[in-house]
């Protein structure tokens, strides 16, 4: 059994939810140590089956026993270990996805992980924590949820479509910009997306940027790029640029970089 493994949202729901993801030591026997997770620009809910696990963000450790769990946005790198017969389902909902639900302020919850209890989740089927629940039952859940929620929301919030742009540009585009393309204030947008993100609009630029980074790196055989010429794709000054963002979130040169530590996303 794999201990990292990855699962896809219908082509409506991929609006809301990026992918499911599962880290799965259910079978084991030992405790799974010192594994690391990068920030992504994405929002995670978690459950937690089993026994389970420990999360140390760059604010505080966490003890995450069976159950469900909201998590913020990350800023840092994360170390996790994993208790044997337990399982973790991250379901990874875009930056965006909040903003649908305007009752929560998101504005000063970062590097954060609160326990909620099943009743607030939004669901209309129940979602189970059984070590052995298949993760089909969620997707069809989750699914379910999304495609209702697209019907009923199929106008663009602010802080979707400041996203949206974002993407479009490739990370590549100043608030300024994005508030002319918007017609509105700099300062409007910058209060709305940080109520709903927790993260400043250049925050989250640099977060969706660096990954880009790291995930061509680390593919970086594959597509015959050298370490320059990721830094140069995405637009950092030059190498030495790069490699100071890279140290300030992993606390590691490109070099040192061990991959096989991190759970990275698969290539798609």
């Amino acid at each position: 059994m794999n201990l990292y493994s990855e699962y896809y949202v219908s082509k409506i729901c991929e609006r809301f939810v990026n992918k499911i993801w599962c880290l799965d030591n259910s079978i084991g026997e030992s405790l799974i140590e010192n594994k690391l997770v990068l920030p992504n620009g994405c929002f995670n809910l978690a459950i937690v089956s089993g026994k389970a696990i420990e999360v140390h963000t760059s604010k505080q450790k966490y003890e995450m026993n069976e159950g469900f769990y909201f998590c913020s946005q990350m800023t840092n790198k994360v170390l996790v270990h994993i208790q044997p017969k337990t399982k973790v389902t991250i379901i990874q909902l875009h930056t965006s996805t909040l903003s649908m639900f305007p009752s929560y302020d998101l504005s000063d919850f970062s590097d954060s992980i609160i326990k909620i209890n099943s009743t607030e989740l939004p669901f209309k089927t129940e979602v189970d924590t059984n070590l052995k629940s298949d993760v089909t039952t969620l997707l069809d859940t989750l699914n379910a949820y999304f495609e209702e929620l697209n019907t009923l929301h199929p106008n663009k919030s602010v802080v979707e479509k400041i996203c949206e742009i974002i993407k479009l540009h490739n990370e590549e585009i100043t608030v300024s910009e994005i508030g002319k393309m918007l017609n509105s204030s700099q300062r409007s947008l910058q209060i709305k997306f940080k109520t709903a993100t927790g993260l400043t609009i250049k925050n989250y630029i640099q977060i969706l940027k660096f990954r880009k980074s790291v995930d061509q790196m680390v593919n970086a055989t594959i597509e015959k790029l050298t370490l320059t010429e990721v830094a140069l794709y995405n637009k950092y000054f030059d190498q030495s640029h790069f490699i100071k963002k890279f140290k300030d979130v992993t606390k590691s040169t490109p070099k040192t970089f061990d991959s096989e530590s991190y759970f990275l996303s698969k290539k798609r």
